[in-house]
């Protein structure tokens, strides 16, 4: 490889079949350490998500013939990308040497005098078949596995593939991007002595939340697809391992598997929400529509940072409290010691847990997580003129601080982050509902509701929510929903993710069974 000290570097990577789990640990570091990001249609868009925020993005997917840029356009900006001696990633889904064109990417390189790593990927022909609990190879079935591509070059003379020898030679046949030329792929194989009752699966966005599959033998599969509607991309696995689906087959069986719902959380919070529901096979749209942010002075925390001595209680009610308060109190060059002498209470575990990561335990944490609980829990303590340190939210509901007012405390009620409007991805969120691709916005606070609601263009048609179900955690966010007039239809009893998760599961599973 030629030394050119002008010029930057490409990684060839491999972003794997669609499940963005799938992407291998040197796939991700690359991601985030490029300069330039070059990816295809079948890269996972949520893999962008691992890009520095200075990264350049730039598409260029091909879809069905719709190429967004041409293979020579795709060789010549990688060129001239990495002249201008920058990082680029080449981002290929699946694997970059499978089908994917890597090989005549590397050699412009190569001739570029262009320095370039390749990085494996998880391949579809592999993957998509696991997803779909097809074993390529089994010891009672086959130990013979080929890829084969269902879309060869047109501009050839003829064809290069040995039909003969794949016919009866092969024991398990996988075609990629062949889902159009299943006929003549079809009739390939039986014309050189593939049995007809040979089993045939097709599938589709293979280890996505949008996968679908279709079995069937070399008789029927044609027509099978036909009916199903089975279109790009997918792939085509033929052999006696598919077989084995009707005994392994356990992604499609997850209970949430192709319902699409809209987490409204703040993004720094929405990770635990959108793993859950994507693990139980749901397909989430993060439309985050409140974003946490400092206050606009720490006058009024740093005041009371410095008088920590006279409080005798610190009381927290989310996580972004706990994290707000104790980023402030290091900044100021404290740390947990100054805290000893202090009790502590909290709303709901997860921001007992986050507490708990600083060193400390709570001493209240009520059965049930709002403040009313609090109170309640407080009513047993002896806190007639105790100072309580409270640092929450500046838009924060006032009935703890002035139900402790009212038992005698002296509350210092201190805003120490601010939840202000997030218009990220609301195009793709108003895409979605007027496409009627979503089946339900979940809310976790009184401001999702309210930022959802303003993110709503005023002549949305009425029509476009009717058939999306809306979940809340808690009474108090239902009932922001309801007075805003959206129609809420579950509510999760434990105020929690979990909670939340296993609401969701429990409504979809009792309309499955009424």
């Amino acid at each position: 490889m030629a030394d050119n000290a002008q010029s930057g570097k490409v990684y060839l990577v491999g972003a794997g079949p669609g499940d963005p789990e799938l992407l291998t640990l040197k796939g991700q570091r690359c991601i985030a350490h490029a300069d330039v990001l070059i990816y295809d249609y079948l890269a996972a868009r949520t893999l962008l998500a691992h890009a520095r925020p200075d990264c350049e993005c730039i598409y260029v997917g091909k879809k069905g013939g719709d190429h967004t840029l041409a293979q020579e356009g795709i060789n010549a900006l990688l060129v001239e990308k990495a002249q201008s001696g920058r990082v680029v990633t080449r981002l290929k889904g699946g694997d970059p040497f499978i089908f994917g064109r890597g090989g005549e990417e590397a050699e412009v390189l190569q001739a570029a005098g262009i320095d370039f790593e390749i990085v494996p990927g998880v391949t579809s022909a592999i993957a998509a078949p696991a997803y779909a609990g097809i074993p390529l190879t089994h010891r009672q079935f086959t130990s013979t596995v080929a890829f084969v591509t269902g879309h060869e070059d047109p501009t050839k003379s003829g064809s290069d593939i040995d039909w003969p020898s794949l016919a009866k030679g092969i024991g398990t046949l996988v075609f990629l991007m062949g889902v159009k030329n299943l006929p003549h792929i079809v009739a390939q194989l039986r014309r050189h002595g593939r049995p007809a009752d040979t089993p045939v699966a097709l599938v589709r966005w293979g280890s996505t939340t949008r996968q679908r599959t279709v079995t069937g033998t070399l008789d029927d599969i044609v027509e099978r697809a036909r009916a199903a509607g089975m279109k790009a991309p997918a792939i085509i696995v033929v052999g006696q391992v598919v077989r084995l689906r009707e005994t392994l087959q356990w992604f499609e069986k997850r209970p949430l598997l192709g319902k699409r719902i809209v987490v409204t959380r703040a993004r720094a919070q929405a990770s635990d929400l959108v793993q859950r529901l994507n693990d139980l096979g749901a397909d989430c749209i993060e439309c985050p529509t409140i974003q946490v942010v400092p206050p606009e002075s720490w006058t009024a925390l740093d005041a009371a940072l410095e008088r920590l001595a006279q409080y005798g209680w610190l009381v927290f009610t989310s996580v972004n409290g706990v994290d707000a308060f104790f980023q402030r109190l290091f900044e100021t060059g404290r740390d947990v010691r100054v805290l000893g002498h202090l009790r502590t209470a909290a709303i709901g575990p997860a921001t007992a847990q986050r507490l708990r990561r600083y060193g400390l335990t709570t001493d209240i944490l009520p059965d049930t997580y709002q403040a009313e609980s609090v109170v309640e829990a407080f009513s047993r303590q002896p806190i007639d003129g105790q100072r309580i340190l409270l640092p929450r939210a500046m838009e924060a509901r006032t009935v703890l601080p002035e139900s402790l007012t009212a038992m005698g405390a002296v509350v210092d009620e201190i805003a120490v982050y601010r939840t202000v409007q997030s218009t990220e991805n609301a195009p793709l969120l108003l895409e979605a509902l007027e496409a009627g691709n979503v089946d339900m916005v979940t809310f976790t606070s009184s401001s999702t509701v309210r930022n959802f609601k303003a993110l709503l263009p005023e002549g949305l048609d009425p029509a476009v929510l009717e058939k999306v179900a809306v979940a809340c955690i808690g009474d108090i966010t239902a009932d922001t929903a309801k007075r805003l007039g959206f129609r809420v239809d579950l509510v999760a009893p434990v105020f929690t993710i979990e909670g939340l998760s296993d609401a969701i599961l429990h409504y979809y599973h009792s309309a499955k069974t009424a």
